[in-house]
């Protein structure tokens, strides 16, 4: 058989390999490590690899430990852990609460805010969800919500932090496409590319996010003049009333500064993402000793956390560079050029192809694992098709927080399960958050029909 022929099937195989072992429940680093070792091995024997491409990877663990870009990505985790375990995103959601109690769908309409404010302050998924479902679901039970829209809601909303800014998931696609973009447009004779920055993908992220909860306002909106008894309101006692604008004011405008500090900041040209993320981690600590909350065991739950959850990321991110130095010499780029590249429709039904990949992967894969595996493969030849960085990005970003959201997988859902009620139904929850994956779609499908609700405000801000 042809050598080129024999490379090209084992990258796919090697692909389908890594799916095929990450659903036997195997720790996702080790397997993409571990499943392109094997292959490069097989290709070592049919002469389609060479072990010396091995010798890159030194250098490109090192690019990693020495990115000042990716630096950001432990501050904005420090950051949202600081304001989860402090309480005050607690006393956010419980203030907002009160604030749209008055009217049915209230407390929809304050989850869905709240979960906003957090994803513009954290862009931690986790600790957002599980905080909303602690506080917000108990409450929302109580007030008669149906259960299915009251777990849709938290779990939708919890899940923004996915593409509104900070979001860790557009810093690493940010710096990823930053240096696929440069060597696309190398390769095509253009020595002087425009940059691709995360704040780019910031900026571009910003108008897609706000759509995103506008869909998820509307819809709750619709249930409370469609099917009120699924949302009633839940007055605030008159006794409360008058303190109600004084707990607003205090639980509403330190975060909101925050918010302003961070991404006024990135998106105004005055800090790079590394410096904006150190002011958010520093403000997350001067918030939490305002409401002398910042003592040494939240301090050392925060670091814990941190580092835990950044390990992860990276170590993901390891792996994934084993995988992508074996799929590419071993012809598998080639095998995705050619197959995008033949599609009828162009490049809309390229990305397009793409797009519906990434949506089923997100069924069994997390978000991280699909960016560091697809992205670097499919990237390069998008580009090459003249498509926007910046808006593949972002469309990327929505669609992966299906990954979070679509069930039987969905990262978001088991968090949630883990603190709901014993006695509500995991088929509630699951139920629940169909109509909320059909709003991803929505908001998917404009975003592709309309690239400029992406585009217009990073050019606007490159003057």
């Amino acid at each position: 058989m042809d050598p080129v022929t024999i490379g090209e099937t084992l990258a796919a195989l090697m692909f389908f390999g890594v799916i095929g072992f990450l659903l036997l429940g195997f720790p996702v680093a080790f397997t993409l490590a571990g499943v392109s070792l094997l292959f490069g091995s097989v290709g070592m024997a049919f002469g389609v690899f060479d072990p010396s491409n091995f010798g890159s990877l030194p250098s490109r663990y090192i690019g990693f430990m020495t990115n000042e870009v990716l630096v950001a990505v432990p501050l904005f985790i420090f950051m949202g852990v600081m304001l989860e375990r402090s309480q005050i995103a607690e006393q956010l959601l419980l203030t907002m609460s009160k604030l749209f109690g008055n009217l049915r769908g209230g407390l929809g309409l304050s989850v869905i805010l709240v979960g906003a404010m957090l994803a513009a302050s954290t862009g931690v998924v986790g600790a957002t969800v599980v905080t909303m479902g602690l506080i917000s679901l108990p409450a929302m039970l109580r007030a008669g919500y149906d259960p299915k829209l009251a777990t849709g809601v938290i779990c939708a909303s919890g899940t923004l932090g996915q593409i509104i800014p900070p979001s860790t998931v557009l810093i690493f696609m940010g710096d990823m496409l930053s240096g696929i973009n440069s060597q696309v447009q190398m390769a095509k004779g253009n020595f002087a590319p425009v940059p691709v920055s995360v704040g780019d993908l910031f900026a571009g992220a910003l108008l897609p996010g706000i759509l995103l909860v506008s869909l998820y306002l509307m819809f709750v909106i619709f249930k409370a003049v469609t099917d009120p008894a699924s949302c009633p309101a839940t007055p605030v006692p008159p006794e409360e009333k008058g303190a109600l604008l004084g707990e607003v004011f205090t639980a509403l405008l330190p975060p909101l500064c925050l918010i302003l500090a961070v991404l006024g900041s990135i998106l105004g040209g005055i800090a790079t993402p590394t410096e904006a993320a150190s002011v958010g981690a520093v403000g997350a600590m001067l918030l939490a000793a305002l409401r002398w909350r910042l003592t040494f065991s939240i301090l050392r739950e925060t670091v814990i956390a941190t580092a835990t959850i950044t390990s992860m990321v990276f170590v993901i991110l390891l792996g994934a560079s084993v995988f992508s130095i074996v799929f590419r010499m071993m012809g598998g780029d080639n095998l995705v050029h050619e197959f995008l590249s033949n599609l009828p429709g162009g490049t809309l039904a390229a990305v397009a192809v793409v797009m519906i990949i990434m949506f089923f992967l997100g069924f069994i894969l997390d978000t991280f694992e699909i960016i560091f595996i697809v992205i670097p493969i499919t990237a390069p030849v998008l580009l090459a098709m003249d498509v926007d960085p910046v808006w593949l990005g972002v469309l990327v970003g929505v669609n992966l927080q299906t990954s979070f959201l679509t069930p039987p997988f969905g990262f978001a859902l088991f968090y949630l399960r883990g603190v709901a009620p014993a006695d509500l139904p995991t088929s509630a929850i699951y139920r629940g958050i169909l109509p909320f994956v059909v709003l991803q779609i929505v908001a998917i499908a404009i975003l592709f029909i309309f690239p400029g609700i992406v585009t217009w405000l990073p050019r606007l801000i490159a003057g």
